[in-house]
């Protein structure tokens, strides 16, 4: 009698969604990939409101088992500041919380409707609210990330380089155990992309909205920073926005952990955190073990 082996669990999930393709490809690529997402990593709390706006919620995602004092990350995402949705993001939730990382995946209130810096206020409401609850969803206050791709990646970055935004709410980048910019903006200056020009005001958008302007101010900075983009970025220039990110911050003596990564794109270094496409790129690896270093 012929035997065979059994396929191995992350195979059999990408085979399963690959079936679903003809039912799923009216679909955008991120539902596709919430359908290999796993349940039994993680709970979620859905809907939770860090603000009055219909705009300001966040779902938070708690590693299952529960644990405690574990790493809180405030989690960004992209969309030239124009588009996006807490629920295309449950992938990244799913994969930092079976990492044992407390994940708040937050919306915020996005152009035509609002200007700069409304989505960066936002973000700062949004770590308040998450720093009152970290000991509610089992995280430690005195651990807590910001995170961000693209867009996000840039928001991100302000709220831990420039003091402006966390002071509003009573905290400051240094009580901030770190941040992580994925693919990120940070020097944009100026903005050619139309939708970027009606979220910046462009040409009216002052210089200090700029990441590397602020990392070059020399203004105090969370305690170690960890930047990752994709090496052939066609859309967001990994020389002049990451890699200068990180000579500005080195030059101040802030800890820096840097890479370029082959074999992934601006979108799929993201899309990497997902199951399927893990073998893409180590992101979810560098990512996870930067927020649970234990802190210097």
């Amino acid at each position: 009698m012929t035997t065979h082996s059994p396929i191995p669990t992350p195979r059999r999930r990408l085979l399963a969604t690959l079936a679903l393709l003809p039912w799923l490809q009216a679909c955008s690529p991120l539902r596709l990939i919430n359908a290999t997402v796993s349940s039994d990593t993680h709970t979620v709390l859905r809907d939770q409101a860090y603000g009055s706006h219909a705009r300001q919620r966040a779902d938070v995602y708690i590693p299952a088992p529960a644990i405690t004092a574990a790493p809180l990350a405030v989690f960004f995402y992209g969309g030239s500041w124009s588009s996006g949705d807490r629920a295309d993001y449950r992938f990244v939730g799913e994969a930092l919380a079976s990492r044992g990382i407390v994940t708040v995946v937050a919306d915020y209130r996005l152009s035509p409707d609002v200007r700069y810096p409304v989505f960066l206020e936002d973000g700062a409401d949004a770590v308040r609210w998450a720093a009152d609850h970290a000991a509610s969803f089992g995280a430690s206050r005195e651990h807590i990330f910001v995170v961000g791709h693209s867009a996000g990646a840039y928001n991100a970055a302000m709220l831990a380089l420039d003091p402006r935004w966390l002071a509003r709410v009573d905290l400051a980048p240094r009580q901030l155990a770190g941040w992580v910019g994925l693919a990120g903006p940070y020097d944009f200056l100026p903005i050619g992309n139309p939708e970027v020009q009606v979220a910046f005001e462009w040409p009216h958008t002052p210089a200090d909205s700029q990441p590397l302007f602020h990392a070059n101010a020399g203004h105090a900075t969370p305690q170690r920073v960890l930047l990752l983009a994709a090496r052939k970025d066609t859309l967001v220039n990994p020389q002049r926005n990451t890699l200068a990110m990180a000579r500005a911050l080195e030059r101040r003596g802030t800890p820096v952990d840097v890479e370029l990564l082959d074999r992934v794109n601006h979108t799929t270094l993201i899309g990497a955190m997902a199951r399927p496409l893990r073998g893409l790129a180590p992101v979810l690896d560098r990512v996870s073990g930067f927020l649970n270093r234990p802190p210097a």
